[in-house]
């Protein structure tokens, strides 16, 4: 049975911390109550918040100016803190009451309070949940690993908030990244059939070659024809050698028959798709397959000890580190992954999405479907966008070479594809306050978790 928490707060003034906050317990699992005949101005109901109290296995005490008016502590708040102090010997709990601390305010606001310990929520959310998650995990206050918010329905149907767009210049990354620099002749070779088409490229194992049935694709204008089979040496030669340049590619051209301007455009696109996973695979990265047939690359983690990845963000010299997994309880490793669509519109390069994949040992995955997938929801939960931004930044920069460059080789020539080191980005004038927003799950293919003390 999982354990009640009561959050006590400010009404008007910290209900939108409120409300996050309470949402995001539920959705670990906890059971929370908060006031919500106050949250919309009615009357408040002392015997029921007394039970509600007495019933908690921790009260969340939302610290911030707003629990003095006047420099006198509210009504209500005192005496929900009172009430909940006298429980102290009862609960045999000497940190039952937690303070929040989501504000500047002086620690001595109240008296007792500044002798126990708050947890800091000031400039991120998202970093105060991680450490009051780890307070309650310590003290062993239950949750349920099957969610159902009551919360969230009470919160659409009854309760609205402000959540308006603000003068304030921001950078954001898209999930686009791009090529930096690339070949501009492609060439597609047609064979007589599939079995012609692996055979030579095979013989060019050296370059990076793709194939689609009896086509290959590749940047290089002189691919091998000799083969060895069965002890014998003879040239296989294609049927038809195409050549198109960057400009067809990107802008089109007329053709009634094989390979028409659709059929170039599919090729590249699979040729690119190929080039991105050899880029990955050269740096250590493994991939897996998921149910719906996409492939997700991951970062093994040796010898059961994760490595931070250093990274910078664009415009900025300040070193930052991230992790791109860690254990995950006693069940074994979680990692982010991203999966690769190629595109060549709004730019050439690939449409990256982020993935969660968990290991048994930090290399193999675990192989069973609803397992991962109830892993990732249960471990997802708690990651902000932030978190997830971090991720691929970090990701990107553990593809640089000693150069600070992303770079393979695509021809004998030693010609270079070249991807950039950041997404693509863009700045808005426009932003909103809201250090703690979450990405929905709606909009991850597959979520994750994070190293939590970052």
């Amino acid at each position: 049975m999982k354990d009640q928490i009561f959050i006590s707060h400010a009404t008007p003034e910290d209900n939108d911390f409120t409300i996050w906050l309470a949402s995001r317990l539920e959705m670990r699992g906890y059971q929370v109550w908060i006031d919500k005949n106050g949250l919309l101005g009615g009357e408040r109901f002392w015997q029921t918040i007394q039970t509600a109290i007495y019933s908690s296995r921790k009260v969340l005490l939302v610290y911030s100016k707003n629990i003095l008016r006047d420099g006198i502590f509210k009504k209500g708040i005192e005496d929900e803190l009172e009430y909940a102090k006298s429980l102290v010997g009862i609960k045999n709990d000497t940190e039952f009451v937690i303070p929040l601390h989501i504000d500047d305010s002086a620690y001595n606001l109240v008296i007792g309070l500044p002798n126990i310990n708050h947890i800091p929520f000031v400039g991120n959310w998202a970093k105060g949940l991680a450490q009051l998650f780890k307070k309650l995990d310590k003290d062993g206050v239950t949750y349920s690993t099957y969610i159902e918010s009551s919360l969230s329905n009470w919160y659409e149907t009854s309760y609205s908030t402000d959540s308006s767009i603000v003068l304030k210049k921001e950078l954001y990354y898209t999930s686009w990244w791009s090529v930096k620099s690339i070949l501009q002749k492609f060439y597609m070779y047609q064979f007589l059939n599939k079995e012609q088409a692996t055979y030579i490229r095979q013989a060019n194992i050296n370059i990076p070659i793709a194939q689609l049935a009896n086509t290959l694709s590749s940047f290089d204008d002189r691919l091998s024809y000799l083969i060895d089979k069965e002890g014998q040496s003879f040239d296989v030669h294609p049927q038809s050698v195409y050549s198109f340049s960057l400009e067809q590619i990107l802008y089109g051209f007329n053709s009634d028959s094989f390979p028409t301007h659709k059929d170039v455009v599919n090729h590249f696109k699979d040729f690119l798709r190929y080039l991105i996973s050899e880029v990955l695979r050269n740096r250590g990265y493994r991939k897996t397959e998921l149910s719906n047939k996409k492939y997700v690359f991951y970062r093994p983690i040796h010898k059961k000890k994760p490595i931070p990845i250093h990274f910078k963000y664009k415009y900025s010299s300040k070193n930052k580190r991230k992790s791109l997994g860690g254990r995950y309880k006693d069940k074994g490793f979680w990692h982010y992954g991203i999966s690769i669509q190629p595109i060549v519109y709004p730019f050439i390069g690939a449409s990256i999405k982020p993935h969660l994949i968990f290991t048994q040992d930090g290399v193999n995955i675990i192989d069973n479907d609803s397992t991962q997938h109830s892993y990732r929801r249960n471990k997802g939960k708690t990651f902000f966008n932030e978190q997830w931004r971090d991720m691929l930044i970090a990701l990107l920069f553990s593809l640089q070479d000693n150069n600070e460059e992303i770079k393979l080789s695509v021809s004998q020539s030693n010609d270079m594809l070249e991807m950039k080191n950041w997404t693509e980005t863009f700045w808005s004038e426009y932003g909103y306050y809201d250090p703690c927003s979450t990405m929905s799950e709606d909009d991850i293919v597959n979520l994750t978790d994070e190293d939590k003390t970052e």
